[in-house]
């Protein structure tokens, strides 16, 4: 065991049921990543420290379930806020029935979780419009313009309309056209770190990504646009 790991270490059931919770209120999409290369997203559906199992659901038509299952191992990571969390799916059995598919498992051992970098974000202000310009990764002719819903240095969060092909978490969005206001346009290159659905009245997810790659212009222009929406912030709030 790495000891230089013990900061971001869970070990008492109870506080991992606690984050098993969390993830499962707020149907955190997981990704599973197998030893074989396989992976695919799942979200918390139960968990019981005291019989030791955790089900996770999944999507029912999810080709590289078989292969997952093979495997015997996986590494799930999904993301709470700016927390990564992280624990390993150890002897996954496949449960089927009524049309639904999920797979059961061990209770984690161990929960890590760790504070991301440049996490501080800010929401853009209630009248401006933010957006991402891009193409579909999946869909090379289907151009989207996203909206943004929070911004750091290291990344943004950006909404999906459910009536757009989902996205999977680990995909690379190259050519990303970030325009946030008439001073503010940024291109950089994202990757999808997690989906999140947000209430649900409003159709559609939350996507969480990390930034790749910016110039140095780029990201002093990024550090302007929060520096003074967080100035305007305070003056709203003094208003």
């Amino acid at each position: 065991m790495d000891s230089s790991l013990d900061d971001f270490r869970l070990t008492e059931p109870l506080e991992i049921a606690a984050v098993l919770k969390r993830l499962a209120d707020g149907n955190v999409h997981l990704g599973l990543n197998a030893p074989n290369g396989r992976s695919l997203t799942a979200t918390v559906w139960t968990h019981d420290a005291a019989r030791g199992t955790l089900t996770l659901s999944l999507p029912a038509h999810e080709p590289q379930l078989e292969a997952m299952v093979e495997c015997d191992e996986a590494v799930a990571v999904g993301y709470l806020d700016s927390v990564k969390v992280q624990f390993d799916i150890d002897r996954p059995v496949l449960v089927r029935g009524g049309g639904a598919v999920a797979l059961r498992c061990a209770f984690p051992r161990e929960v890590y979780r760790f504070q991301r970098r440049n996490g501080f974000r800010v929401r853009p202000l209630p009248r401006s419009m933010p957006v991402a310009l891009l193409r579909h990764p999946a869909i090379f002719d289907m151009r989207l313009e996203l909206r943004v819903l929070d911004v750091s240095i290291g990344g943004c969060a950006l909404f999906l309309p459910a009536d757009v092909p989902s996205l999977a978490p680990g995909v690379l969005m190259n050519g990303v056209v970030l325009d946030l206001d008439g001073d503010t346009r940024v291109q950089t290159a994202l990757r999808l770190q997690h989906v999140t659905s947000l209430n649900p009245d409003v159709r559609g997810v939350r996507l969480g990504c990390e930034t790749i790659t910016t110039t140095p212009e780029g990201q002093r222009a990024l550090q302007r646009y929060i520096d003074n929406t967080q100035k305007r912030r305070r003056l709203l709030c003094i208003e």
